[in-house]
């Protein structure tokens, strides 16, 4: 059986769709629109049938049209996808993995694992992206991130996860405070001092939020800042206390007391639903599970 059409023209017909005239598929493609125009007409010959209505200044898709749009994207993705696949066979020695990693696993959590990861494959390039978990889901969910940390919770319930650690937040005082020398801290008496937080879109803050609104409390907010060193800089000088995940705390100065009750977060890897995964990105998601 001989097609009517080849995977070129499918995406020329798409072009002329998504840019909705023969002009503008012609200038993203860059090519002569008489060239787009007698694709179209080939197509539309070949088929028998009419795929576009042309109006004076614009043009629309006919019935028959519309019924091939699905159809020439998924065989278009499908054969880019195949591509991918193909040029990922090279044994990894090129490529680039987008990662985001919130602040505090980027800076306490993630280093030993992504040099352990370039060692292996050194031909790969790693661009690592540090933002707030929520905006690391919606940069994932977008396509802007092939794979990113998020809080394993309701809101990132759209994204494949596979789960990578369970921390527990605590509270963060100077090593003089009289919290300090406690087992454990209830959050009404966490809420009654001066705080050091992050910003909006942070889970950090989002955890102090939904703790607070749980607990009918209201934050004493001293000072807000997403830089981590700043913040433990200000705990440190007592002009308020914080609260990190524990490993975050590990310092001389600085002591890390569990709330009562203990608070936990599980954290997963995660990419955008029904996305394929790359032999890179796969080889990633493998190391990181494997040397959690």
């Amino acid at each position: 059986m001989t097609l009517p059409f080849d995977l070129r023209t499918l995406e020329v017909f798409l072009a002329v769709v998504d840019r909705g005239g023969f002009s503008a598929a012609a200038r993203e493609r860059h090519v002569a629109q008489s060239a787009v125009s007698q694709t179209i007409a080939n197509l539309e010959r070949r088929l028998g049938l009419t795929l576009f209505q042309r109006h004076e200044r614009r043009i629309t898709l006919t019935p028959e049209g519309d019924a091939l749009v699905d159809h020439a994207r998924a065989l278009v993705e499908r054969a880019e996808a195949a591509h991918l696949a193909m040029r990922e066979l090279h044994d990894l020695v090129k490529g680039e993995l987008r990662i985001g990693i919130p602040s505090m696993l980027g800076s306490y959590y993630f280093p030993p694992l992504l040099m352990g990861f370039k060692s292996r494959y050194p031909g790969l390039r790693l661009t690592v992206v540090e933002a707030g978990a929520r905006r690391l889901q919606q940069m994932i969910a977008a396509g802007e991130l092939d794979l990113g940390v998020v809080i394993d919770d309701g809101a990132s319930r759209h994204l494949t996860r596979r789960h990578l650690v369970r921390e527990e937040m605590v509270v963060c005082v100077p090593r003089d405070h009289p919290f300090a020398g406690r087992t454990s801290i209830p959050p009404a008496a966490f809420f009654a001092e001066p705080l050091v937080l992050f910003q909006d879109g942070y889970f950090h803050r989002e955890f102090v939020d939904a703790l607070a609104r749980e607990r009918g409390a209201e934050a004493d907010v001293a000072f807000e800042s997403n830089l981590i060193p700043l913040t433990k800089a200000i705990v440190r000088r007592g002009f308020g206390i914080t609260t990190f995940l524990r490993r975050v705390v590990e310092e001389p100065e600085l002591a890390a007391v569990s709330f009562d009750p203990p608070t936990w977060l599980d954290l997963s890897l995660a990419w955008a639903e029904g996305a394929y995964l790359s032999r890179a990105e796969q080889a990633f998601v493998d190391f990181v599970l494997a040397n959690r």
